[in-house]
C-alpha cells in the first residue's frame, strides 16, 4: 500500500473510509513490488529485529545488532530500512494496520456505526490500550519533533478524529482541536504518567472520556 498520506480534506469531504497505509519507510514507497528474495530478506531483518526486543528490549535493536542476529551485512540493513527509525517503524507497521482497519472498519463503537462521540471515546481508549502494550518500541520509533506531526500513519489517526470533532461539533475548529486531542495520546505523554508518575491506565481512560465529553459538549451548548 501507498505509504503518501491521503490529503487534507476539506469540511465537505467525508473521511470516512481512507485507505490504509503503512507505516514503512521512503525507500519502501519506491519499490512497491518487492523481490522475493528481498521480501524474504526484509521479513528475516524483522524476526530479528522482533528477537532483540522481546529478549533484550527496544533500546537493544541497533542496525548493527539486527545484522549480527540476521547473520547479513550492516549493509544489507541500511538498504532495506533506511535507519533505525525506520527499522522500528517497520516492527509498528502490523499493528498500526490493525488499529486501523478497527477504525476505518470494524464494529462499533471504535468502528462506523455508533455516534461520534463514543466513536471518540472508543478510538481514545483503543489508542491508550494499544500504546501501554507496545510503550517501549513506540518511543524507541518516534521519529523526532521535525517529523513527528508528518509521518503518514499519524496523520490518519490525527484525521480521523477531526472527521469525527467534525460530525459532532461541525462549528468548532475541529483541524486544532484534533491535534490538542492527540496531544492527550502521545506515548512520551502516556510513558511519563504511568511509568514515571505511577498513575494507572484507568486514570487516562477515564480523563480521555471525560476530555471528549466536555469537548463536544461546550461544543453543542454554544
Amino acid at each position: 500500500m501507498s505509504a503518501v498520506p491521503p490529503p487534507l480534506p476539506t469540511p465537505q469531504e467525508p473521511v470516512d473510509h481512507p485507505e490504509l497505509l503503512q507505516l514503512g519507510t521512503a525507500l519502501e514507497a519506491d519499490e512497491p513490488c518487492l523481490r522475493a528474495d528481498a521480501a524474504r530478506n526484509r521479513a528475516r531483518l524483522l524476526e530479528a529485529a522482533a528477537r532483540l526486543v522481546a529478549e533484550r528490549g527496544a533500546e537493544a535493536v541497533t542496525m548493527e545488532a539486527v545484522a549480527a542476529e540476521a547473520c547479513v551485512g550492516k549493509g544489507t540493513v541500511f538498504r532495506r530500512f533506511g535507519d533505525r527509525t525506520g527499522l522500528l517503524t517497520a516492527l509498528l507497521d502490523h499493528s498500526e494496520k490493525k488499529f486501523q482497519a478497527a477504525f476505518l472498519s470494524g464494529p462499533p463503537p471504535l468502528g462506523p456505526g455508533a455516534p461520534p462521540v463514543e466513536r471518540l471515546r472508543a478510538f481514545g481508549l483503543a489508542m491508550l490500550r494499544r500504546s501501554a502494550d507496545e510503550l517501549e518500541l513506540q518511543l524507541a520509533a518516534d521519529p523526532g519533533a521535525s517529523r513527528r506531526y508528518v509521518v503518514p500513519a499519524r496523520r490518519v489517526l490525527r484525521h480521523h478524529i477531526e472527521m469525527l470533532l467534525r460530525q459532532a461539533v461541525p462549528e468548532a475548529d475541529g483541524e486544532l482541536l484534533s491535534h490538542a486531542l492527540m496531544a492527550q495520546l502521545d506515548p512520551a505523554l502516556i510513558h511519563h504518567l504511568t511509568k514515571q508518575c505511577g498513575l494507572p491506565l484507568s486514570r487516562l481512560e477515564a480523563a480521555w472520556v471525560d476530555l471528549v465529553d466536555r469537548v463536544t459538549e461546550a461544543g453543542t451548548a454554544r
